[in-house]
């Protein structure tokens, strides 16, 4: 079993005695025996001032874009960095200041639009140039950390759903990620890093050890954290990424779809390392609640060569190629902006949509991204903790 950032920090906290505390930490704040930090820490007798949760709040008990209200009496303060505005992902100054030292941990699961990392990156902004230090007690990346897969971020698409510039799936841990961070933001901000014990590089989350406790309320297995770097993309589409059934984001479908034809449409895409079984399904939450609707359920059979970002655009293509004028590129509001569309903000540009709409080839669109990927994978070494 590997030891986590979290594990290490605990065989010694004597150098964290008489600092004042504040955590950014959820419900994946745990040692191997399921402890949570903020309890074990407090048993020891550090000072924790103030816990801040991020999106889904400290127990994952909210769903996506819900404002979290509840917060549990753990003996401190909690607050919530997910709120109603987009003024309520950045700490108050009130709720730093009486702080010296902040302990990140919590569980991403190695794609660019999984709020966790934006909440830190966001955080480190707020605190550039004070006198109070970042200390990240790094974990896996559960998709290892070799493959690079996706677009960057264009700037002028940046949301919470896309803060660091980095590609769809990054294949860096939490830890590394701040660091590239700070670096390419230019951040005045002390910041550290608590690494990992026997992780590599090539480590999927199954081989770490370390038992999968659901960061988010629909990531309920390492199964679907490897698809989601692709099937994220229908949250911007009329279509169901499967949430409201027991496999989010491996599941998807609409009323107007016919199974067995879009499945022969995604086979024919020569996709690797996936199968495509067609599917009914009735969404018990979220998109089409209460109604049977046609889908296709996705098979990772090769994690080496299963790309889940080319599996997600090539599904979208076929769905507008199926079914002209009934899937739709949803507009309104997505994670607090309302003036580009959902899609757009997840790929982090508008020229796959464009493509995919104008109905190029679907080959073509998936080498569209290849330099971009190449050229972080050729830059990102630089902030590597760790050995494949």
């Amino acid at each position: 079993m590997i030891a986590t950032g979290l594990d290490i920090l605990l065989r010694n906290t004597e150098c964290l005695r008489n600092r004042s505390i504040g955590l950014i930490v959820n419900q994946t704040s745990l040692t191997p025996d399921l402890r949570y930090s903020w309890n074990i820490l407090k048993a020891k007798g550090l000072c924790i001032k103030r816990i801040f949760s991020p999106e889904h709040g400290l127990f994952a008990t909210e769903q996506d874009q819900i404002a979290v209200s509840y917060q549990p009496e753990l003996g401190c303060e909690v607050v919530s960095l997910y709120g109603d505005s987009a003024e309520t992902l950045i700490p108050d100054t009130a709720l730093v200041n009486d702080l010296d030292l902040i302990l990140f941990d919590i569980q991403d699961v190695g794609s660019r639009y999984y709020t966790y990392i934006n909440t830190l990156a966001l955080f480190m902004e707020a605190v550039s140039g004070r006198d109070i230090e970042i200390r990240v007690l790094d974990r896996p990346n559960p998709l290892g950390g070799e493959i690079v897969e996706g677009p960057g971020l264009d700037p002028a698409f940046g949301s919470f759903v896309g803060v660091l510039p980095v590609p769809v799936r990054h294949g860096m841990t939490v830890g590394e990620l701040a660091l590239y961070y700070r670096d390419v933001k230019k951040l005045d901000v002390n910041l550290s890093v608590v690494t990992m014990e026997r992780w590599h590089r090539s480590m999927l989350f199954p081989e770490t050890g370390l038992p999968w406790i659901p960061p988010s309320p629909n990531m309920p297995t390492f199964a679907t954290a490897e698809v989601y770097p692709g099937m994220c993309l229908f949250e911007g589409l009329n279509v169901s990424e499967g949430r409201g059934s027991t496999t989010p984001f491996q599941l998807s479908g609409a009323p107007f779809v016919h199974p067995f034809e879009l499945a022969e449409r995604c086979r024919a895409y020569g996709l690797e390392g996936v199968l495509f079984r067609p599917v009914w399904f009735k969404p018990t939450f979220h998109k089409f609640y209460g109604e049977v609707i046609g889908g296709i359920w996705q098979q990772v059979t090769d994690h080496s060569r299963y790309r889940s970002f080319a599996t997600g655009v090539a599904m979208t293509a076929a769905l507008n190629e199926l079914y002209p004028g009934k899937v739709q590129f949803l507009a309104g509001v997505y994670e607090f902006n309302d003036t580009i569309p959902a899609f757009d903000l997840l790929a982090g540009n508008s020229h796959i949509r464009s493509a995919i709409e104008n109905g190029c080839d679907v080959a073509t669109i998936l080498s569209s991204w290849q330099k971009e990927e190449s050229a972080f994978s050729a830059m990102k070494p630089e902030f590597h903790l760790y050995m494949s």
